[in-house]
């Protein structure tokens, strides 16, 4: 009994050696990778870059007072349209005490060296015309005259624009009247009634009361890389797509490339700027992001192959593999043209009927179930 059940052990310890053995010989067997390949085909190859940035009018200037005070009246708001000449704010003024106490004085000072003026003329009149004085004398009384009342005419305007801030000579060109330079559409009034507001001076800005742009004359400002801006030429096409308008492509020209780039996080970036060429049917409003397209270069009818199939050796130097026989394959130098990131130019090297090797079987037929791609030709 003893001997028996030796010997079944024996088989059974056998026969898991034998299993275990087949089973790591099996696994240890490496089974041959098959690549699909693919084809060279004739198609058209546009080179672009894309240029960020956004639109803002050609021009757009700030409205300023031409003296201190306080905001009286505003007769405009943001997304109003104006002419030349409109009014767009009242100003109060609010004298300086220094300066409107030296005018009240020299108004003062005037009346009296006015009314000695007129003493000495009225004293000196009938001297002269019974012949006492000489006509050249009393000229000189007459000039005083004539001095002393366009001192008080002088004088009592002064004291008008300092107090008032208008003066009897101009009318209606009152300085406190804040009137638009140029024609266009309000984009920000950035005060309100009350507000103090300042002039322009050369220690000071002054207060921006409104800020007026032409909405018809609109431009493109973005950057581009210094990789690119040497491929860059005025007169370029450029298609924009604005952020806020999806559904619009909105044709643009190039016309301005600065000379000088600018650090941006160590990336050297060129501004440009384009003009426009907008369409009545489409408003844009300033300051919308857009993104340029601005084709560098293109050609039709070309051999071209994916980028995806090209190899690169220890120099750089780009390769394919053909197929030569079944699942054989050998390296085969290639001479590469322009490329759009997805396709690629081939100017010699490669024929549109060889076989190029491209991914293995299982990877693919993993690819395929996966969202397909429109527009994938010459797979084979």
């Amino acid at each position: 009994m003893k001997r028996f059940f030796k010997i079944f052990l024996i088989i059974v310890f056998a026969g898991l050696f034998l299993l275990t053995f087949y089973y790591l010989f099996n696994k240890g067997k490496s089974v041959p990778v098959e690549y699909t390949t693919e084809q060279a085909f004739v198609s058209s190859i546009v080179k672009k870059t894309v240029a960020t940035g956004s639109v803002v009018p050609r021009n757009e200037i700030e409205i300023k007072p031409q003296l201190s005070g306080i905001i009286s009246e505003l007769y405009v708001e943001a997304g109003k349209e104006i002419n030349y000449g409109d009014l767009i704010a009242k100003i109060k003024v609010i004298p300086n005490m220094s300066n409107l106490n030296n005018a009240e004085n020299r108004v003062n000072r005037a009346k009296i060296s006015l009314d000695n003026a007129v003493k000495d003329y009225n004293r000196n009149k009938p001297l002269f015309d019974e012949g006492v004085i000489s006509q050249q004398e009393f000229q000189r009384f007459n000039l005083a005259l004539n001095n002393a009342k366009e001192e008080v005419s002088a004088a009592t305007d002064n004291l008008r624009i300092v107090r008032d801030g208008v003066s009897s000579k101009s009318g209606k060109a009152s300085n406190t009247l804040v009137r638009s330079t140029i024609a266009g559409t309000i984009l920000d009034v950035p005060v309100e009634v009350g507000n103090s507001v300042i002039e322009a001076n050369n220690f000071n800005a002054g207060t921006t009361i409104a800020f007026v742009a032409d909405m018809d004359k609109m431009v493109f400002e973005g950057k581009v890389d210094e990789s690119e801006v040497g491929k860059l030429k005025l007169g370029m096409d450029l298609i924009l797509t604005l952020g806020a308008i999806e559904d619009q492509k909105i044709p643009a020209k190039l016309e301005y490339i600065s000379p000088k780039g600018v650090d941006e996080q160590g990336a050297i970036q060129f501004e440009i700027k384009a003009a426009i060429i907008n369409n009545d049917n489409v408003f844009i409003r300033a300051g919308y992001s857009a993104n340029a397209d601005i084709v560098l270069e293109s050609k039709d009818s070309i051999l071209v192959i994916s980028e995806s199939l090209l190899q690169f050796d220890k120099a750089k130097k780009p390769f394919i593999e053909v197929e030569t026989g079944k699942q054989q394959f050998e390296k085969q130098d290639v001479t590469l043209g322009i490329s759009d990131g997805l396709f690629v130019e081939v100017l010699g090297g490669v024929t549109a009927e060889d076989k190029i090797k491209s991914k293995p079987k299982e990877t693919a037929k993993s690819a395929d179930q996966a969202p397909s791609k429109k527009g994938r030709r010459g797979k084979r």
